[in-house]
């Protein structure tokens, strides 16, 4: 039986064939749906042939993906894509523009806060 060996050093993350953290999850909670789903097909009726290239094809696609995702964005980049979201396209200052412009006015805002 051959042995894999899992790169866990302290304060790095989990690597196994290439696949970093989270992207570790994703392909085995794809690998687990896939396979209920197949299991699923297959109790109802249909036939294994269909079941079989299904799984096949799912498998693969969902290789290639988490594999390609892994490669593109790296151990953290799904969270930082995810939180981009969340940040605002632009800022909204309603204040008059005069105002920053007016060097007598910083001095006091300088002065009070100093």
């Amino acid at each position: 039986m051959k042995k894999y060996r899992i790169n866990k050093g302290i304060g790095s993350n989990v690597e196994f064939k290439g696949l970093q953290a989270q992207y570790l999850f994703y392909f085995a909670a794809g690998l687990l749906a896939i396979l209920i789903v197949v299991m699923v097909l297959y109790m109802t009726g249909v036939t294994s042939y269909v079941c079989l290239s299904l799984g096949l094809f799912f498998s693969g696609y969902l290789i290639y993906k988490v594999f390609t995702l892994n490669k593109k964005y790296g151990p953290y980049g799904l969270m930082k894509l995810q939180a981009r979201k969340y940040f605002p396209k632009y800022i909204i200052s309603r204040k008059d523009i005069r105002l920053y412009f007016n060097s007598n006015l910083k001095l006091k805002m300088y002065e009070k806060f100093s």
